[in-house]
């Protein structure tokens, strides 16, 4: 039996290292690749061929990547502060009050989720140029929020529905109206689920390149998505700017995560308890 054992914990090892491994090597050849002098002709090569910031320079100095990642940051922020706000007193209106038409706006929000972003392009498109929004870092980040919003409400729906009304009930016997109880009471027990999808509003946002490319046509407001597109020639690519503006674009959400990770791991768990 020991030997069984061990020969189990040594065949799951490899399996995880082996996942690991296939997880991890397209981060580690973006990154190696973006200090790379030779990332344009790197081929097969694992190890680099040398080391070099040439490519971050020309990026950010040359290619403007830091008006790109400036207005992304500002999508983004907008997007997680606008959706976690609204998001949060709309689950708290359906968790907690009897209203006509509650299911069915439940029901609506579902639906709202499985339809294809690419057949929304041409209608926000039009609306955004009757609205004048085109070009807009406001424009684009409502639609964001849009797209934000149906899984916002729904996972904070649980959050909310979650928090025994009894302890509501003792804050208002304590003295408390409905404002302090919700900033004293209620927001804090929810937080980790706000926390939760919040990271997913910053994803969305950070990530999505179709409609900032489509609403976007002015240099100076394109976001890094649409901005790392530009590295791409009609003939050729320029690989060592690719790589290095991927890697600034990475590093962002790398960073958001590990300020919210406690937090978004509680969330996780509890979400699963209730």
């Amino acid at each position: 039996m020991n030997r069984t054992s061990t020969a189990g914990r040594a065949g799951l090892g490899i399996a995880v290292a082996a996942l690991l491994a296939f997880t991890l090597f397209p981060v580690y050849w973006m990154v190696s690749s973006a200090f790379d002098p030779e990332a344009d002709h790197r081929g097969s090569e694992v190890l680099p061929s040398g080391f070099t910031l040439d490519h971050f320079r020309y990026v950010l100095d040359t290619g403007e990547f830091g008006r790109y990642l400036l207005n992304s940051a500002l999508v983004g922020l907008g997007t997680v502060v606008l959706s976690g706000l609204l998001a949060l007193f709309a689950a708290t209106a359906v968790a907690r009050f009897r209203f006509r038409l509650r299911t069915q706006m439940l029901v609506m929000i579902l639906v709202v989720q499985m339809v294809p972003l690419e057949a929304l392009v041409i209608p926000l498109f039009i609306q955004m140029r009757d609205l004048e929004l085109l070009n807009s870092l406001l424009g684009l980040t409502i639609v964001y929020l849009a797209f934000s919003l149906p899984f916002a409400i729904w996972t904070l729906r649980g959050f909310v529905a979650a928090v025994p009304r009894e302890i509501e009930e003792a804050a208002y016997l304590d003295g408390c109206d409905w404002w302090r109880m919700f900033r004293t009471i209620l927001l804090p027990l929810v937080a980790p689920g706000l926390v939760a999808t919040s990271v997913f509003a910053f994803i969305v946002a950070w990530n999505e390149f179709v409609f900032a490319f489509t609403f976007m046509q002015d240099d100076s407001t394109y976001t890094a998505a649409v901005g790392l597109h530009r590295f791409f020639g009609e003939y050729s690519t320029d690989w060592g700017a690719v790589m290095a503006g991927s890697t600034l674009i990475t590093l962002p959400v790398l960073v958001f995560f590990v300020l919210v990770q406690h937090r978004l791991a509680s969330g996780l768990a509890a979400g699963a308890i209730r």
